[in-house]
C-alpha cells in the first residue's frame, strides 16, 4: 500500500477532478453558468451528475440526510490534503478564514460567528450563556431533539427555570399563536428549532423573533436544518443566537458547527469556556492577584483552542461546493423532492398519515409520517432489511418515519420507499 501522500490522496483527487470535469460538461451543454443559478430542479441529467460528485454506496437507497449528509468527493480530498499537509510540514492554524466564510454564508458578520464540533455544543453555549434565574420561563416545542431538550432541562434543574411547551401547527399563523398564547411575565426566552428534527416543518422563525423582540424575550434558535438547505439571513431573521452544523445539509465533515450570536447580544450572553483566543489577550498570571481584563470583542469569546485543520478546511469546501451549483438551485432542488415525497405519500389516502405541513411555506426537504396500523420500527426494521436507509422517531412518543432527501437523491429512490410502504398498505 503507497503511504505517501500522493498515493493517499490519489484516490479521491482524481475521482473529484473526473466528476467535476462532468459537472461543468452538463452545465455547458444546457447553457448553465458554472455557478448553478439557472438549473431547473428537475433536470434529471444535471442532478445526475452531481450525485457522481458523492461516494454513496450503490448498494444502498440513502433517505436520511437529516441525520448526517454525505460528503462530495471535493470536500473529502480537501480535508485529506490539509490534514496531510498539517502532518507533513506541521502546519498550524489555517480555520480563522472559516468563520467569516461562514458568516457570508448565512447572512451574518464575521465576528459573529463561534465554531463548535456540533449543534449540541452550539445550544449549550447559549443555553447556559443567557441570563436567568429561578422561575424564569423557556418556551420550546413538544418535537425537540435531545440535543435542544436536554440542555434546558439540566438547565431547569440546577437552576429553577421552568420550560414551557407548544406543539407545532399545521400552519405558520396558527404555530405563531401557540407560541404568543404561552407569554407571560416570567417568559424569558423562545428557543425554538428552525425545522423540528421530527417531522421537518419550516417554522415560522423570522415572526418567531419578531415576537421575541417585541415581548422583550431572547430567541435562541435551533438551525441544526436551516444552514445548506435554504438561504439564510440571520441578520434579516433577527435571533439572537443560531446554532447549527456542518455535517447534515452543508454536506461538511462530521464534527464541524457553528454558532452565530448576534454581535449586540454578545454582552448578555455569558461566556463560560475559556481558552486560547476567548480574551483580549491582556492577561497576566504574574501579578498579585491575577490579572484579567475583557473578553475577546467577537464571538470568539465563545470557543478557544486547537481546531481540526482539515475539518475546517473542509467547511470551506463544503461552502465552496454549494456555491458552484447555487444555494438557491440546491434549496429548489430538495424542495421539490421533498414536494414529491409528500404527494406519493397523499396518494395512500388515510392509510397514511403525512405528518408534516402542506402549507407552501411550512414544508421543505423532510417528511415525517405514519402507517396505519403498522409499528413504525417494524417498518424502520424492514427497509433497513432492503437496504433502504430512513430514520424512525421515538422522540417525545410522536413514533413515526421520517424520509430526508437532498441533491445527490431522485425521484425513483422515493419511489422504491414507496414501493415498501405499498407493501404495508
Amino acid at each position: 500500500m503507497n503511504f505517501s501522500r500522493r498515493g493517499f490522496l490519489r484516490s479521491a483527487s482524481v475521482l473529484a477532478a473526473l466528476t467535476m470535469t462532468e459537472l461543468q460538461a452538463i452545465a455547458a451543454k444546457h447553457h448553465i453558468k458554472s455557478d448553478g443559478k439557472t438549473i431547473e430542479p428537475d433536470d434529471e441529467a444535471y442532478w445526475k451528475t452531481v450525485r457522481q460528485l458523492f461516494p454513496l454506496t450503490k448498494d444502498w437507497t440513502y433517505l436520511n440526510n437529516g441525520t448526517f449528509g454525505p460528503s462530495p468527493y471535493p470536500v473529502i480530498d480537501a480535508m485529506r490534503t490539509s490534514q496531510m499537509d498539517a502532518d507533513m510540514y506541521g502546519n498550524y492554524g489555517g480555520y480563522d478564514n472559516t468563520p467569516p466564510k461562514i458568516a457570508k454564508f448565512v447572512g451574518a458578520d464575521h465576528d459573529e460567528i463561534a465554531l463548535t464540533h456540533n449543534v449540541t455544543e452550539g445550544i449549550n453555549i447559549a443555553c447556559w450563556g443567557v441570563p436567568l434565574k429561578k422561575g424564569d420561563e423557556v418556551i420550546v416545542t413538544t418535537h425537540e431533539h435531545v440535543g435542544n431538550a436536554l440542555p434546558w432541562m439540566n438547565r431547569q434543574k440546577v437552576h429553577g427555570i421552568v420550560i414551557k411547551k407548544y406543539t407545532p401547527a399545521s400552519t405558520a399563523h396558527e404555530t405563531l399563536n401557540r407560541i404568543s398564547s404561552l407569554i407571560n411575565s416570567n417568559t424569558r426566552v423562545i428557543a425554538t428549532p428552525h425545522l423540528p428534527c421530527t417531522q421537518g416543518q419550516v417554522l415560522p422563525v423570522k415572526e418567531i423573533c419578531q415576537l421575541a423582540k417585541d415581548k422583550g424575550l431572547y430567541s435562541l434558535i435551533d438551525g441544526a436544518h436551516g444552514a445548506g438547505m435554504m438561504h439564510l439571513d440571520l441578520h434579516d431573521m433577527g435571533c439572537d443566537t443560531y446554532a447549527s452544523c456542518c455535517h447534515k445539509w452543508m454536506l461538511g465533515p462530521k464534527g464541524t458547527g457553528f454558532l452565530y450570536v448576534r454581535k449586540e447580544f454578545q454582552d448578555t450572553l455569558q461566556a463560560f469556556y475559556s481558552g486560547g483566543g476567548t480574551d483580549d489577550g491582556k492577561w497576566d498570571l504574574m501579578t498579585d492577584p491575577v490579572t484579567t481584563k475583557g473578553y475577546a470583542p467577537s464571538a470568539h469569546r465563545y470557543f478557544g483552542g486547537t481546531q481540526a485543520n482539515g475539518l475546517f478546511a473542509a467547511v470551506n469546501a463544503a461552502i465552496d461546493f454549494i456555491e458552484t451549483i447555487g444555494q438557491a438551485n440546491i434549496h429548489n432542488r430538495i424542495k421539490y423532492l421533498g414536494k414529491y415525497t409528500q404527494d406519493r405519500l397523499l396518494e395512500f389516502g388515510d392509510k397514511v398519515e403525512l405528518l408534516t405541513p402542506t402549507e407552501e411555506r411550512s414544508r421543505c426537504a423532510v417528511n415525517g409520517f405514519r402507517i396505519k396500523g403498522v409499528d413504525y420500527s417494524k417498518f424502520y426494521n424492514t427497509c433497513a432489511e432492503n437496504k433502504i436507509r430512513i430514520r424512525m422517531v421515538p422522540e417525545n412518543g410522536i413514533n413515526c418515519l421520517r424520509v430526508s432527501t437532498h441533491i445527490y437523491n431522485n425521484t425513483g429512490e422515493v419511489d422504491k420507499l414507496m414501493d415498501m410502504v405499498k407493501k404495508e398498505v
